[in-house]
């Protein structure tokens, strides 16, 4: 039996897409413009004729990303009278010549900065498992929207987890590579140190296929890698306190199943990095610093138009001197060669991409002090991949209830490997 044509999928997401359950998934949906690349891509295929493994893939992006024609809101209500973008993203034009379809653009926290996903502008997607619960951020309306099978991919960021954290809470993956190997350009920041662009899908061959677009090389499949013999690191310590018991016994059947069938699992200590880290971000937090420079001219004039949780977020930034924020970044860049050194033994390490499940929307919309707490938890793990600049994966985990994330760190530019390892680690789990 042949497979549906790619018009005919796309019509079936654009009419799920406008059901109820998809509510704030999206800011726009593109229907004119998806359709006639759908048709495109059905000529194609009739004629035989493919551009490589995005043809015909519909795909969403997250509303930081420049689209030709198409106003750039990074979810919030002060760049909504802006003029529309003139050219598309270089990640977004690359898409395209692919021949991907573009299906719409997704919500997202206010200018990317939350690891929960809740937009009081747009309004808050509802978890894909439970409506009722935070979406994760700040990519939530991409990852509902794999999750719900209303895009086969999304187009995402992550500059402290914003990948890694919606995938782990909706139950798919999510790609968070090397810094450097996917152009920022197009894409409005959140800090331009710790910035990264990638993918979130159904499985690690999908997103690799779509990273190796975005980053500009032949789409080739993934080496075949054996579980049997891999070295993997477990940091027990400081990033394994407060991990709720779901999640602590998802990762622990994980780790079992994997030394079962031969991977070589051993704790490695990083505490002294994490908490070196801490205290480079406690004296000249970087992400605030940056922020408040790119949103130097809006935090007085429109402070009122602000997510008042984001805005308490980068406020800090505007008060750090520029010694304490050159010492930050010099002592990041020391501190980049001993997490590469320490790691070194390793193939992969792995722990709980959350400690936490997605908690519930209605609780952290009426409580800003419990809102920071659980996004503070939610980014802990994360947020390391970011500072120490290494390719991070976040797999989902076999679970009854609520989604859980595996997350596998590896070293920088070492991302083409680590995906390799994620899609062996992925088929020895998988149910």
């Amino acid at each position: 039996m042949s497979s549906p044509l790619h018009r005919e999928r796309l019509e079936q997401k654009l009419a799920a897409a406008a059901e109820p359950r998809a509510r704030h998934v999206f800011t726009r949906l593109l229907p004119e413009s998806a359709r006639a690349e759908a048709d495109a891509a059905d000529l194609r295929r009739k004629a035989g004729i493919s551009l490589g493994p995005l043809d015909g893939r519909i795909i969403s992006i997250k509303d930081l990303f420049d689209m030709a024609g198409q106003v750039t809101t990074a979810g919030s209500v002060i760049l909504k009278e802006n003029p529309p973008a003139p050219v598309d993203a270089p990640t977004v034009a690359a898409l395209r010549r692919a021949g991907a379809i573009l299906i719409g653009r997704t919500n997202m926290s206010e200018f990317a900065f939350s690891g929960i996903g809740l937009n009081p502008h747009w309004g808050t997607p509802g978890n894909a498992v439970d409506p009722t619960r935070v979406p994760g951020g700040s990519t939530s309306g991409g990852a509902v929207s794999v999750a719900l099978g209303l895009a086969d991919l999304t187009l995402g960021t992550d500059t402290g987890g914003s990948t890694r954290i919606p995938a782990a809470f909706n139950g798919i993956v999510g790609f968070k590579p090397t810094s450097s190997r996917v152009s920022k350009a197009g894409a409005f920041p959140l800090s331009y140190t710790l910035d990264s662009i990638g993918p979130l899908g159904p499985d690690v061959e999908s997103c690799a296929a779509m990273d190796a677009i975005l980053a500009g090389i032949d789409p080739e499949p993934l080496s075949a890698l054996a579980v049997a013999g891999l070295r993997l690191g477990i940091p027990r310590g400081l990033l394994f306190e407060e991990t709720e018991a779901p999640v602590a016994e998802a990762f622990g059947r994980a780790i079992s199943r994997l030394s079962e069938i031969g991977a070589q699992v051993s704790e490695i200590s990083i505490d002294d990095l994490v908490l070196a880290m801490r205290g480079v971000l406690a004296g000249a937090p970087i992400v605030a610093c940056e922020a408040a420079e790119i949103h130097r001219e809006w935090l007085e004039s429109r402070a009122a138009d602000f997510d008042a949780r984001v805005l308490a977020r980068i406020r800090p930034g505007s008060s750090i001197s520029a010694p304490a924020y050159v010492t930050a970044m010099r002592e990041r860049e020391r501190l980049k060669g001993e997490f590469c050194r320490r790691i070194a033994p390793f193939d992969a390490l792995l722990l709980p991409t959350c400690p936490l499940q997605a908690p519930p929307i209605a609780a952290l919309e009426a409580d800003p002090d419990l809102f920071a707490g659980k996004n503070m938890l939610a980014l802990r793990n994360t947020s390391p991949a970011n500072f120490f600049d290494c390719p991070a994966l976040s797999l989902p985990l076999p679970v009854s209830g609520l989604p859980v994330g595996l997350m596998l760190l590896g070293a920088p530019l070492q991302d083409r490997r680590l995906m390799a390892l994620g899609a062996a680690i992925e088929a020895a789990l998988r149910p």
